[in-house]
């Protein structure tokens, strides 16, 4: 006679469901706080972030230039190091940070709130950039990590930091606010576009494609 078994059969625990493709819209905005005056913050005009960004890279190069902490050559050397930096970190934030995986609800809620909502709505222009808060507090805290980490050198890379980060903004901002030029600049909008439009797991970089090509996240062609 054949034996029953009276165990429970395995069940494989349930996986978090996979956050849905968002189709762009290229009107309206979305409502991402139900207080209007938080609402009313997270919006802001380009010209504010990337103004404060390039303010702090003239006052930091003038600051450590007429206090004697570094010449005009090691000015410079250290604002192309602060600048490649940034490149990385651009890509590093927006490829890790940004596209975090929506595994909980609490990830998906932050990576909307982060990214998403750009992502669902490319074309709001009040939201291409942090507001101007936030903008403030981001470039104090730069200068106060870089002054720790690297002394008299923090000018000339902090100067390259925020340098490189009033261009992504700018650049980021005519991507997505007007038509593609016809010369050399293009290629920054037909990898954008590829990111938003077709393969949103490559093409990273905003402002540079450099380490998109680095590390191997360039478009396939034969998707564009």
């Amino acid at each position: 006679m054949q034996s029953v078994s009276t165990e429970e059969p395995t069940v494989a625990p349930a996986q978090p469901a996979a956050a849905a493709a968002v189709r762009p819209k290229h009107k309206g905005s979305a409502q991402l706080f139900q207080n209007p005056v938080l609402e009313r913050l997270s919006h802001t005009h380009i010209a504010l972030p990337v103004g404060i960004f390039a303010l702090t890279t003239v006052l930091s190069l003038y600051y450590g230039l007429t206090h004697g902490f570094m010449s005009g050559a090691a000015a410079f050397g250290l604002f192309l190091l602060g600048l490649l930096a940034f490149t990385f970190a651009e890509y590093a934030v927006h490829r890790y940070l940004y596209h975090i995986p929506a595994t909980t609800p609490g990830r998906t809620k932050f990576q909307y709130t982060m990214h998403g909502v750009h992502h669902e709505y490319p074309k709001d222009k009040t939201r291409l950039a942090m507001p101007p808060i936030i903008t403030v507090f981001v470039s104090s805290l730069l200068f106060f990590i870089f002054r720790l980490a690297f002394g008299s050198y923090a000018f000339g890379l902090l100067g390259g930091f925020t340098f490189g980060y009033a261009t992504y903004l700018f650049v980021h901002y005519a991507i997505h606010a007007y038509s593609p030029p016809k010369n050399f600049l293009k290629v920054w909008w037909t990898h954008h576009s590829q990111h938003h439009y077709r393969q949103d797991e490559v093409a990273f970089g905003v402002s540079s494609t450099l380490w998109d090509h680095i590390i191997g996240t360039m478009p396939d062609k034969k998707a564009s």
